[in-house]
């Protein structure tokens, strides 16, 4: 498993993650303005970071998806995390981080359409699902951009949120 690929984009790679990729993990995580609208809304502890490494090898080993690491196909450096992954519903959820150095150049639209098509084409489930802080309009926009329907709210651990839906009929129709 250690830093296989999973599919490409134009620009970018989704690898799976090596063991010792927690410090990249807790590098992207290490400032509110990359955890402001998740969970927490605070700076990733070393714990949480090695928790998430293990639960990413763990669900990719049980499911076949999860949220892997995403690098610059021009020069190989890590950019972010992105992937889709069993959510405590059942469901498939979608989300993405990248360095706030990052932001702006189109990489969370270029790596959120790669997934979905990555998604329906290795036929993994009929339908997944994305969550965003209310305050997240960037974030929005990219999910409709790619074709989710919002669903309506959600309640993320007492944190109220707006939740996306998109099926592979979805998908075909923006593509």
């Amino acid at each position: 498993m250690s830093g296989d690929v999973i599919f490409r984009t134009p620009r970018l790679v989704a690898r799976m993650w090596e063991n010792g990729d927690a410090d990249l993990i807790q590098d992207l995580h290490s400032t509110i303005e990359t955890t402001r609208y998740m969970s927490g809304a605070a700076p990733w502890s070393r714990e949480k970071c090695e928790e998430r490494l293990r639960s990413y090898f763990a669900e990719q080993a049980r499911d076949g998806t999860t949220k892997y690491k995403i690098v610059s196909r021009e020069d190989g450096r890590f950019i972010g995390r992105a992937g889709i992954s069993l959510f405590h519903t059942g469901e498939h959820e979608m989300g993405y981080a990248f360095y706030a150095g990052e932001w702006g150049k189109g990489y969370a639209s270029e790596i959120a359409a790669g997934l979905a098509d990555w998604f329906f084409a290795e036929g993994i489930a009929p339908h997944f699902v994305a969550f965003t802080h209310p305050d997240n309009l960037v974030s929005q926009h990219i999910l409709k951009k790619i074709g989710m329907r919002e669903r309506g709210p959600i309640f993320i651990e007492g944190v109220k949120g707006v939740e996306f839906e998109m099926t592979a009929a979805m998908r075909q129709a923006v593509t």
